[in-house]
């Protein structure tokens, strides 16, 4: 587990990205790798916890200009496609929406919950890791997925009528870094693949 996903762990943000106030004191036992120190670089301004959320620090409990506490504020809209190539950028917004089929497409990270941390970093990305949605199925995708990581409910593509739910896993999921994969929204493309064999 990277020391992101350790920290949203333990911060546990919720549907808006929103956490509680975490002390410094609780980076002990299982979560020692989080001490911060002069070398803590997980919770800098670019660092991928930065990417995805605004980091609040609060300096003002002991002497000094150590950090007391953390916390998660929101995630960061600062728009995500700032943080992708842009020769994907390119690439996918030359495609049409796998959804509508429209042109000039937005580009939406395929795992919707943007925890895994290779596809956060700009040098590590791959085409396949993204995908072109209009901006109403982007928009309706982001309403989908924020419902899930509330819940830890994925969406269940018979809501569209189609017959399977999901073409991988299960309906409830932790965060898992993989945990979209399956899901109609993660790549509908796949999806309806999946479908197909189904029904062979």
């Amino acid at each position: 587990m990277t020391k992101t996903e350790l920290f949203i762990k333990l911060a546990q943000p919720d549907a808006n990205g929103v956490s509680r106030w975490v002390s410094a004191r609780e980076f002990v036992g299982e979560y020692a790798d989080l001490k911060l120190g002069n070398g803590a670089s997980w919770p800098r301004k670019e660092s991928t916890l930065a990417k995805r959320y605004i980091i609040e620090f609060d300096k003002s409990i002991t002497p000094g200009n150590g950090i007391d506490r953390i916390r998660l504020n929101g995630f960061n809209d600062g728009d995500y496609s700032q943080h992708i190539r842009a020769d994907i950028k390119r690439a996918i917004k030359a495609r049409r929406c796998v959804v509508l089929g429209t042109s000039n497409p937005e580009v939406d990270h395929k795992n919707g919950m943007k925890n895994e941390d290779r596809v956060m970093r700009n040098e590590d990305q791959r085409l396949e890791d993204f995908q072109p949605l209009s901006k109403a199925a982007n928009d309706a995708k982001r309403q989908y997925c924020k419902e899930c990581m509330r819940t830890g409910i994925r969406y269940d593509a018979k809501k569209l009528g189609y017959p399977m739910s999901y073409y991988k896993g299960v309906a409830e999921h932790h965060n898992e870094p993989n945990a979209c994969e399956g899901c109609y929204w993660y790549d509908p493309i796949e999806f309806k693949k999946h479908l197909i064999e189904k029904n062979k």
